[in-house]
């Protein structure tokens, strides 16, 4: 990035030889002697901090009136004419004139506005303090000395004792370390145990028992390698490595805080990802996607399509609409774009810089907003707009969403017109009712009795759009495009996005030198600059990265431990050669996630099992040293998946849209819209990942078992043993429901195969003899004495559809307050019919709840 030029901005005095000196000065005493005291008396009422502004317009803040309201930039710098602030002060028609409730302005007052308009609508900068934005000595040091900004290395693969236990070069920088500490690695995991480790890895799902005999039965030296081939090329590769990518962008369907408005069309961005990571896209390019897709150039209307699907990484964050004030608005989503970035790809805590310097990293406030710039130049194309109060269809802004190529039929005509004679009678009968005495009187059940025309209305008016609308429709994305008007941005003093300071030119963190880095096209926002920086092979942050994401999947801790944090604040790597080695061997393979999760996952380092000697755990109780694999919890939507496939209830192909159950409206995550999804989520058989994900409304198959949480970048899960999850997994209607599948489907066997396959299908293995005979034991004892009548809580089989949604409403009528409170108590809605039935239930179920299950070795 380039050196800053501040501009030492004053309020100046009077004086002609200053004025000539500094004409700056001289527009600034202008404004303060003439513009400002104007808007202050006719235009703050109803159009400032003070108030909630009309028409979304704030008139007491540059930006605000740059950006304008509602229709569109009140303030057009250096062009009066197309100054809507203008227009409407001196407009003929004195309905459409502004100020109301008073008298017009005179023709002097609009003659000073043009002038102020025209010279470039100067205003007053803050003060800024001497600090801001100097290079700090500790800084620079930083930047020369923390192992995580210095160049990529090409370390030399060290010399080992034990040569023949080394399969690769990974497990050279591995075993010389042990070698070095004088500990050995354990020894090898068996096959059973590394079949079901290394499909759960790379597919998030269970080697079925089909394919765990076929791996015992090949003994040929290239076996582990034929399995991890076929994982990597099965679809369900995506989709679980996806889920791991969509953390880390933070990934919901909905804006989040205060209103939650949803997004509708956010599981193309979905399916994007999983494609990406199917198809082996190259990182790199991966990257180059999602922050400039708009940018880059396409050959088809179908890959233009998917670019713009891309960019959706930078519009789906999480977004404050009920913040009244446009440019804390944008501010803030700016500010959201920065870490989702910096966090994702760079593992830098970048927006910590937003108010003040950054206090631990090299990162300072003027970088930021150099940063800041190329996001302020970007238009997201979210499909919402901020403001304060109102219904949820207030929040929705259609319009703005990406047009795809897709060319849809016109909507039927007369439907269309039925519904526009219904919506207008609709509005009519609202817009009387709003606000009048009448209307706010208290109903029986304690609401105004003006709210049954306001659904009314809405929900005509969601009809009407979903017919009518292209967005609705579905032939949209949400994205990002550049903004019409492209240009640097100023230093917001604190974070406050009124307070300006200096103009900061675009550019990137002097933090990580890239050579040859491209300059920033002036009249482009600079995003397509900026991935190209965060792509290049000389940018030594962006491999270790995802080498360091990539090692974490593979082997449940990073070499670095602190995934999202390479800062001075974040861990050192515990093996910093083989992260610069495994960066290098990224690059040199063109980028591939794939190439690189092979090589990982065929290291004799991933094949070591789980032994702990006291002796090795005395000298390095984390395992940093890779001398065993570590155990690790099935995340929450393995766990829901391997249920599902193992109860022979798991639909392998993709979901379809689920854009039907997320409608055009507020989703409250304790009224009847969450509910309904909370309905649908219990039901689905898909994968997962194919669930609808709300922020705040978290799926119940999921929500015990430590699921994302959707408003961070999240490259690494906390993982819980709390005793929720055992009430889960004893109450809850979906495990018994999967439970009593499983048991029918066993009782349809020959009886010496049942309880052998019930073993297989749940832990992937046979049961020893001493096992087997207990199963049995169980199973005849729990059907000798199961009385239906009196069967306690824990053998009641439950259908997936009782769901909340179904249950009686409690005292207040709210059906959420019965899910918080009881969501896990049993669920008595499905007696298993019988003893025999009831015992396999209760036996498959006993299972699902060993940490057999719910652990991989």
């Amino acid at each position: 990035m380039k050196p800053l030029s501040f501009l030492a901005v004053f309020v100046a005095s009077s004086g002609s030889l200053l004025h000539a000196a500094d004409p700056i000065a001289a527009k600034i005493e202008f404004f303060e002697k003439k513009i400002r005291p104007l808007l202050a008396d006719h235009c703050y009422t109803c159009h400032s901090a003070d108030t909630k502004p009309d028409g979304g317009l704030r008139v007491d803040d540059l930006k605000g009136l740059l950006n304008g309201g509602k229709s569109g930039p009140a303030v057009v710098a250096g062009d009066p004419a197309k100054s809507l602030l203008l227009q409407r002060v001196s407009h003929a028609d004195p309905k459409k004139q502004m100020p109301k409730d008073s008298d017009a302005l005179t023709a002097a007052q609009v003659a000073d506005l043009t002038t102020w308009i025209k010279d470039g609508a100067e205003w007053p900068r803050e003060r800024i303090p001497p600090s801001l934005g100097r290079s700090i000595p500790e800084f620079e040091k930083l930047k020369r000395t923390h192992w995580a900004w210095q160049p990529l290395t090409q370390p030399k693969v060290p010399e080992i004792q034990q040569a023949a236990w080394a399969e690769d070069e990974v497990d050279r920088f591995i075993l010389a370390r042990l070698e070095d500490k004088k500990l050995s690695p354990v020894p090898d995991a068996d096959r059973i145990t590394l079949i079901r480790r290394i499909t759960f890895d790379l597919t998030g799902l269970p080697p079925s028992p089909s394919e765990t005999q076929n791996f015992l039965s090949d003994q040929s030296a290239h076996a582990f390698a034929k399995v991890v081939d076929r994982l990597l090329e099965s679809p369900a590769f995506g989709e679980h490595w996806g889920r791991h990518w969509l953390d880390v962008a933070r990934y919901g369907e909905s804006t989040g805080p205060s209103r939650n408005i949803p997004y509708p069309h956010a599981w193309k961005y979905r399916d994007y990802v999983i494609d990406a990571l199917n198809s082996d896209v190259p990182f790199d390019r991966f990257i180059q996607e999602q922050v400039a897709g708009d940018l880059l150039p396409a050959g088809s209307d179908a890959e233009r399509d998917r670019l713009h699907t891309a960019t959706g990484f930078l519009a789906l964050g999480v977004k404050d609409v009920n913040q009244r004030f446009k440019e804390r608005f944008i501010m803030d989503n700016v500010d959201e774009q920065i870490d989702a970035v910096t966090r994702s790809l760079l593992a830098l805590t970048v927006n910590c810089a937003r108010c003040h310097d950054h206090k631990f990293d090299p990162v300072s406030t003027s970088e930021y907003y150099a940063l800041a710039g190329i996001f302020t130049s970007t238009e997201s194309s979210a499909g919402v707009r901020n403001k304060m109060g109102g219904g949820g269809l207030d929040y929705y802004d259609p319009a703005t969403l990406i047009r795809l190529s897709t060319k849809l039929p016109p909507p039927p005509e007369e439907k269309v017109k039925d519904l526009e004679v219904r919506l207008a009678e609709a509005k009519k009968a609202w817009e009387e009712i709003r606000g009048t005495p009448e209307g706010l009187k208290l109903a029986a059940d304690g609401k105004p009795t003006q709210r049954p025309f306001r659904l009314r209305y809405e929900a005509l008016q969601g009809e009407w759009l979903s017919l009518t609308d292209p967005a609705a429709r579905g032939a949209v994305v949400h994205g990002v495009h550049d903004a019409s008007h492209v240009a640097d941005t100023e230093v917001r003093i604190r974070g406050e996005a009124e307070r300006l300071g200096p103009t900061v030119e675009r550019g990137f963190l002097s933090t990580v030198q890239v050579p040859g880095a491209p300059p920033i096209n002036r009249s482009q926002s600079g995003r397509l600059e900026l991935a190209q920086w965060l792509s290049s092979p000389q940018n030594p942050l962006t491999a270790r990265v995802a080498v360091n994401r990539i090692w974490q999947h593979l082997f449940g801790e990073g070499i670095v431990s602190t995934v999202d944090n390479f800062g001075v604040n974040g861990a050192r790597p515990s093996h910093p050669e083989l992260l610069d080695h495994l960066a290098q061997r990224f690059i040199a393979g063109g980028w591939s996630v794939k190439k690189l999760a092979r090589s990982i996952a065929l290291s004799h380092a991933y094949r070591l099992g789980t032994q702990a000697p006291a002796t090795h755990l005395e000298q390095d109780p984390a395992n940093r040293l890779v001398w065993r694999h570590s155990p690790r919890h099935l995340s929450a939507e393995e766990l829901r998946d391997a249920m599902l496939l193992s109860a022979g209830q798991l639909s392998v192909r993709p979901a379809t849209s689920p854009a039907s159950t997320l409608r055009m409206v507020e989703m409250r995550d304790n009224g009847p819209e969450a509910a309904g999804i909370h309905t649908a989520a219990d039901q689905d058989r898909h994968r997962s990942i194919y669930l609808p994900l709300l922020r705040g409304v978290t799926p119940h198959a999921l929500e015990v078992f430590d699921p994302v949480d959707q408003t961070l970048v999240t490259g690494r899960r906390a993982t819980t043993t709390v005793p929720t999850q055992a009430l889960y997994l004893l109450n809850s209607g979906f495990v018994r429901q999967q439970s009593l599948s499983m048991a029918r489907h066993l009782l349809s066997l020959q009886p010496d195969q049942r309880i052998s396959q019930a073993w297989w299908l749940t832990l992937g293995r046979e049961p020893t003899p001493k096992e087997y005979a207990r199963s049995a034991r169980f199973i005849a004892d729990y059907a000798s004495t199961y009385v239906p009548e009196a069967a306690p809580a824990a053998l009641v089989a439950s259908t997936a559809s009782a769901s909340k949604a179904e249950r009686p409403a409690s005292a207040t009528g709210n059906a959420d307050d019965i899910d918080r409170t009881d969501a896990l108590a049993p669920d008595r809605t499905v007696q298993p019919g019988d003893a025999r039935t009831a015992a396999w239930l209760a036996f498959a179920q006993a299972l699902y709840a060993s940490a057999e299950f719910r652990f991989i070795r």
